[in-house]
């Protein structure tokens, strides 16, 4: 490998990993943001009350009479802001550096450009969620997209870590390709694929919990307000063309529509448990995928237990801020997990091309 390709691409291994370690930053600012009542705290953007900084009150009543600045949300808000357009600025950094790897076989330069989009769209999000006035439907999505560069930040390092530890394969040598050994878990396909949809289903359903203000909605744990399956309005709960232009600070639905969309991330983590647990049972003795997947189903019941504690203790800040970071933490194993099962490691390699030989052996001995 040249040396200024493989600088490159070092440099890149680094400006990955810090980025995948600022966007989690990100989302649990983005959390603490929310659980604390800043989305609102500036009610325009890119600035707040038209300044780059948060003014003085006097400034922001000429601009917004109806919106009385409160300072701390404010700065709450764009202290978000601040360090979000700084991730931006690594993504571009991302690609800029990548631009000239695109054609070397095995760099993730369609996955570079994918993070690019989706920081983009995020950037977009974060626009309407402030101008809809926390609309559930762009909070939650918002929500979505920041994991969704989280994944992707994480999954280009992966992908430049084993450029830079394996051959590039040429168009004769297959046996270097990690991805030659991907069909021998091809009959499990459909439940890693069920299982990635329902942790992304459960992650959009504790987005709605969240944008919905439906975090004690049920009192008690394991009922539900003294019931197993108490009264519950699931049409309203659940309906995705609220109006737009309410502000929909601390949530606009009436008491059962809450309680049905809290049972129902109750259900869906449930869910998610039984086809976790399916999964580690299927790749428990693997080399590396075991592995990774019990770091899943920990990452799980911790999530779980942090769950039913905030309902027990009523929702406070500090518990409401470890069960985002809990959901960071489950989509960055299950993230580990996916890539040990798809790119399995030089150990679990070995494992195969020696289990294929003895059979060649056998058969030799055998005629």
């Amino acid at each position: 490998m040249p040396y200024s390709t493989e600088r490159r691409l070092q440099w890149l291994k680094r400006l990955t990993l810090v980025g995948t370690v600022l966007t989690a930053l990100v989302i649990l600012v983005g959390a603490w943001t929310r659980l604390v009542d800043a989305g609102l705290g500036c009610p325009d953007w890119p600035g707040c009350y038209g300044r780059l900084l948060v003014p003085d009150a006097e400034h922001a009543a000429l601009l917004h009479p109806d919106v009385p600045l409160v300072p701390f949300k404010a700065w709450v808000e764009m202290a978000h802001r601040y360090v979000a357009s700084f991730l931006g600025l690594i993504v571009l950094s991302v690609v800029a550096l990548g631009f000239s790897l695109r054609k070397r076989p095995g760099f993730p330069w369609k996955v570079s450009i994918a993070l690019l989009v989706v920081i983009l769209l995020q950037g977009a999000f974060g626009a309407f969620t402030v101008t809809l006035k926390l609309w559930p439907q762009v909070v939650t999505l918002h929500l979505l997209g920041g994991l969704s560069v989280l994944m992707l930040f994480f999954w280009v390092h992966l992908r430049i870590r084993l450029s830079l530890t394996r051959p590039v394969p040429t168009s004769t040598d297959h046996t270097s390709s990690p991805t030659r050994y991907t069909s021998l878990f091809k009959n499990a396909n459909a439940l890693w694929v069920i299982g990635v949809l329902i942790l992304v289903l459960q992650l959009a359903l504790g987005g709605w919990v969240t944008s919905n203000y439906a975090g004690i909605a049920c009192q008690g744990f394991p009922t539900c307000n003294t019931q197993w399956w108490p009264e519950m309005d699931i049409s309203e709960g659940f309906h995705l063309t609220q109006t737009v232009g309410p502000n929909y600070l601390h949530g606009q639905l009436h008491a059962d529509a809450r309680t049905a969309i809290h049972v129902i991330h109750r259900i869906g983590a449930l869910l998610l448990g039984i086809v976790l647990l399916a999964l580690w049972w299927r790749y428990r003795a693997a080399a590396s995928g075991g592995r990774a997947l019990t770091l899943v189903v920990i990452a799980y019941f911790a999530q779980v237990a942090l769950g039913i504690a905030n309902v027990l203790l009523w929702l406070p800040l500090w518990l409401a801020l470890l069960h985002t970071a809990g959901a960071v933490a489950l989509t960055l194993s299950m993230g580990w997990a996916v890539w040990c099962w798809k790119y399995p490691s030089n150990q679990h390699l070995n494992e195969v091309n020696y289990l294929k030989s003895s059979q060649v052996f056998s058969t030799y001995d055998g005629n």
